[in-house]
């Protein structure tokens, strides 16, 4: 064998030079031998040059970036149904809400989420950020999480940005069948509320009774608001009161909830053809469950220097949630080409019964109650053309791809209806507090981009990749609300206000006397905008081994983008805000060193200047109340955008494969970050935004994953398995900078700016950033038995939800919520039966019994929104034939 003899330097600069980027196997060296020098250390001689790298997984050795990756293993071992709950596994990651995930204790905004590429509109009103919960870890076939910024991407980066990447065909043709049931500890076999609804309810589909009637719906049309007066004859009022829907959609009642069930079904093959191998792919899945919840909503007031409760609401709800699902996919590949047509749909349904009762502080302390029935349907599709080519035996690259996604929000019929006490402390009607509201959201998507990329060899075994691309970004959002109330012109009756809610308001009643209908929609833009944003961008990158073993990629992305929202009056008035337009344009620079200094370890160091756009709901001068929270939320259009400075480095050690330690820290600069606060507008509080003067995030990651094997321990059980130990730690510090002089615009203040430190307290934490994420997992796999468990804590610190209300020249404390720590417990086995493979999975949930908390706390706590979440049980069995 020939032999080459370095030191230590020389061992290191040979490596680079003698092999080629990916391979994964040693090499000989193909030099010829050359006299040892006596002067130098006979250890450092050697018979071959091994690859750096051997052990680095290709996912991480292809990215430069700093990045994680979960892939189909990961997906399937942790068990988790869905893209929001995988990625709770993820260093340096949180999900709020069981759909929004905060990257490094950035919020959503911060974050961007894309399909095979491509971005996503959201079907909810409070973020242009789609909730990753409406896609089903089943039609994953992995999830990157980008945290370092590369110009490839979309400017708007924070956190980070999170791309899914759906199943492809498969090599061999499949079809499997997978059903499942479960069970929550808090809902299943117990009483909940219920009202009937439709027949249909349980498909996801309502079978018309929640239709807009045929007389409000021309009314709507008319422009008109809904009043008695000129426009609106007596008689035409009752027939609108009476053409809405009655006792199905009002009367709440008390049942035993069953359990929660599910449907899946995934097939595909692959063909050869004259042009190529079609392969074709789909995926479709049907999945009710529900959730019973039982806790208290406060708000507090100061009484000297210490807050206490001046409303205190207990309350019950019980929410059934139907998912549909559909992914198609067909692929047409050959030898240097590949287009691929992905489409997918989603349908989420929530229909809940609530009741809230206690003391209010608007009625004088006195105790009231809230009916509540709410009926939520939220639809995403998403079609995608893309393609990859290779020319020139692959220096040449080109791959394409363009989108169209739409999704909706619609809410038809939310119900409240009020009582309070009489003489006697029975509950009465209190006409004065009935709701009923229609409201619409459609969100649409259209994007395009190609990336091009040219490989140039610099010698044998290095090379560099020139890559230019476009893209173009056209989101539109449009959002209604109507709102109705019944008034009584003569009053009611004593036996009026002790009837059941469908008798008060059956047809007999609904007359120009006892009850009579009225809109109540605010006006001046108050329930209506037409929001845009359209981004074209252009980026330029070059990734060269510059030196043996350093790899520097560095590139600009300059974006134009324009951004609007715009006050729409349904009854023709003008908005009293002439609406955002937001027109900025970006040079965003990004690079990142990557170092393989030594066998199976490499260093990143990266930089770049990225920016968060307000979400248009944010923007928006128009109130919304959220069904989780109770809190209305209403937008401020005099916010700007954020600029972000992102520093990184991180130490990753490969010692084996599927393998490894890394260690990381992060610094991030934001001048403009958006702020959540609440403010008292008369009685009511309100949430609403403004820009932040300056803010700082500091922090560091680690994260390791190890195998053990036992096979000489003498036992069966501890032998024949492999056992896994993982765990990641994030800790970060944020802090919020509020100078004398900074001024902040809110939507209160109507263009003049108020003093930040009113807002703000300088040095408080961001919002919604927490000090310390831990994810851990302790389990094993069994190749013999065919089976794995795994053992899944997560603990997540607390965090700033929005900031506390300035009272009298007095800030209030901030809201806090402490997710606390989750247990979870996933067990899989397959197996044969009657000559079929099987595969059966026992998933167990939140063993710990974590419940939700919000809180204020000065002197005394004010639950904010505190519930118990529960356990939960499921199993499933899966045929694959």
């Amino acid at each position: 064998m020939k032999t080459l003899s370095l030191t230590l330097t020389g061992v290191l600069l040979a490596t680079s030079a003698l092999i080629a980027p990916g391979l994964a196997q040693a090499q000989t060296a193909p030099a010829e031998q050359t006299p040892a020098d006596p002067s130098q250390d006979e250890a450092t001689q050697v018979d071959e040059i091994v690859v750096l790298g051997r052990y680095i997984p290709e996912p991480n050795r292809e990215s430069p970036e700093v990045a994680a990756f979960l892939t189909a293993e990961d997906l399937e071992r942790t068990g988790d149904s869905s893209a929001a709950a995988a990625l709770t596994r993820v260093t340096g990651l949180s999900v709020v809400e069981g759909r929004f995930v905060y990257v490094r204790g950035l919020g959503e905004r911060y974050s961007s989420a894309l399909l095979n590429g491509s971005p996503l509109p959201s079907p909810e009103p409070l973020q242009r950020v789609v909730p990753l919960d409406l896609f089903p870890s089943s039609i994953l076939e992995g999830v990157t999480v980008q945290k370092t910024y590369s110009v490839n991407y979309p400017g708007e980066f924070g956190g980070g940005v999170i791309d899914l990447e759906t199943v492809d065909a498969p090599n061999e043709p499949f079809f499997d069948l997978k059903v499942g049931i479960g069970y929550d500890t808090e809902t299943t076999a117990q009483e909940g509320l219920i009202y009937y609804g439709s027949r249909t309810d349980f498909l996801g589909f309502d079978d018309g009774t929640r239709d807009v009637p045929g007389p409000l719906a021309l009314a709507f049309a008319s422009g008109n608001r809904i009043q008695a007066g000129p426009r609106y004859t007596a008689s035409q009022l009752r027939q609108i009161g009476q053409s809405l829907e009655n006792a199905s959609l009002r009367l709440l009642q008390r049942e035993e909830i069953p359990i929660d069930g599910s449907i899946e079904a995934s097939g595909g093959f692959s063909n050869e053809t004259p042009i190529g191998t079609l392969g074709v792919l789909a995926v479709a899945g049907y999945d009710y469950s529900s959730q019973t919840r039982q806790g208290f909503q406060e708000e507090g007031q100061f009484s000297g220097s210490n807050l206490v409760v001046s409303t205190s609401k207990a309350f019950a709800s019980t929410q059934n949630d139907v998912q549909l699902n559909f992914l198609g996919a067909l692929s047409l590949s050959g030898l240097d080409h590949e287009v691929r047509w992905t489409n997918f749909y989603v349908r989420s349904t929530s229909k809940e019964a609530r009741i809230q009762e206690g003391p209010d502080f608007d009625a004088g302390g006195s105790v009231i109650r809230d009916d509540f029935t709410e009926y939520f349907v939220r639809q995403l599709f998403s079609t995608q053309l893309a393609g990859e080519h290779d020319f020139a035996d692959g220096a040449i690259e080109i791959d394409w791809r363009a989108a169209f996604a739409t999704t909706s929000r619609d809410a038809p019929y939310e119900t409240r209806f009020g009582y309070g006490l009489n003489a006697t402390g029975q509950y009465v009607h209190d006409i004065n507090r009935n709701l009923i509201s229609f409201s619409e959201l459609q969100d649409d998507v259209f994007s395009a981009g190609a990336d091009f990329r040219y490989t140039l060899e610099l010698s044998d075994y290095r090379e560099a990749v020139f890559s230019l691309g476009f893209a173009h970004l056209d989101n539109t959002r449009d959002s209604e609300r109507r709102d109705l109330r019944f008034i009584s012109p003569g009053g009611l009756s004593a036996d009026q206000r002790e009837s059941r809610v469908d008798y008060l308001f059956s047809d007999f009643n609904i007359n120009g006397t006892t009850l009579q209908i009225e809109e109540i929609t605010g006006s001046n833009g108050a329930a209506a905008y037409d929001a845009e944003l359209t981004v074209n961008a252009v980026y330029g990158q070059v990734e060269a081994e510059i030196i043996p073993l350093v790899n520097l990629t560095v590139g600009v992305r300059y974006e134009d983008g324009e951004q609007s929202v715009s006050p729409r009056d349904l009854f023709g008035g003008a908005a009293p805000f002439a609406g955002t337009g937001i027109e900025e344009q970006y040079w965003l620079p990004a690079a990142t060193v990557t170092w393989n200094f030594a066998e199976d370890m490499q260093l990143r160091l990266a930089a770049s200047q990225t920016i968060g756009r307000p979400q248009f709901r944010e923007l928006a001068p128009q109130s919304y109340t959220d069904p989780d929270s109770d809190r209305t939320f209403i937008g401020n259009p005099f916010l700007i955008d954020t600029e972000i400075l992102n520093l990184d480095a991180r130490w990753e050690w490969y010692f084996a494969r599927q393998q490894f330690i890394t260690a990381g820290i992060f610094y991030k600069d934001l001048e403009n970050p958006v702020e959540s606060i609440i403010v008292d507008v008369g009685n009511q509080r309100q949430q609403s935004f403004l820009n932040a003067p300056q803010a700082t995030i500091i922090g560091a990651e680690f994260e390791a994953k190890k195998y053990f094997e036992f096979p000489d321990s003498g036992m069966s059980f501890i032998a024949n398995k492999r056992w896994l130990v993982q765990a990641n730690y994030t800790y970060s510090d944020s802090e919020v900078t509020v100078d004398a002089g900074d001024r902040v615009f809110t939507l209160g203040g109507a263009g003049v700016s108020e003093s930040a430190a009113f807002f703000i307290q300088d040095g408080s934490r961001m919002q919604g950033q927490s000090e310390h994420v831990v994810n851990a997992q302790f389990g094993w796999e069994d190749d013999t038995a065919r089976s794995q468990a795994t053992l899944i804590v997560n603990y997540v610190s607390e965090r700033i939800t929005a900031r506390g209300a300035g009272v009298s020249g007095s800030r209030e404390p901030d809201y806090i919520q402490e997710p606390g720590i989750f247990l979870d417990f996933v067990y899989r086995k397959d197996f044969e039966a009657m000559g079929r493979d099987l595969g059966f999975a026992l998933e167990l949930r939140n063993l710990l019994g974590t419940e939700f908390d919000e809180y204020q706390e000065l002197g005394n706590k004010i639950r904010i929104n505190n519930y118990d979440l529960g356990s939960s049980a499921s199993i499933s069995l899966t045929a694959r034939f």
